[in-house]
């Protein structure tokens, strides 16, 4: 089950078109990541939140290994803010974050004794 905002999601963007917030250590804007991150999203309603979605067999597995982050979309430069409008179908500045990466959740610790019987 997915866990954070991927299903209620405002709008998405494909990650090609969401190169300009990589590397997010050399963004200049509020960038928030781990528990931080998990924090600021569940504050935010699911429809004001861009999440980044993957292309392909790769750059799926390269947002899932990412760390959890959420970039405060009004903190954007400028031209960052422009070219994420471009790719959008709505208005930028009826969202708040930008989440990228995969919200960790708690999973049930099985074991194989538990399928031998199976």
């Amino acid at each position: 089950m997915l866990k954070g905002h991927f299903e209620s999601a405002g709008a998405s963007i494909e990650y090609g078109a969401a190169g300009c917030l990589f590397p997010v250590d050399e963004l200049d804007a509020t960038v928030l990541q781990y528990r931080d991150a998990q924090l600021a999203l569940n504050d935010v309603d699911g429809s004001h939140v861009i999440v980044v979605a993957p292309t392909s067999l790769a750059t799926s597995y390269f947002l899932t290994q990412h760390a959890l982050t959420a970039i405060r979309v009004d903190s954007l430069p400028t031209a960052v803010r422009d070219q994420l409008a471009t790719a959008l179908d709505a208005r930028l500045d009826t969202f708040e974050l930008v989440q990228i990466g995969k919200w960790n959740s708690n999973s049930l610790n099985h074991s194989l004794a538990e399928f031998t019987n199976a």
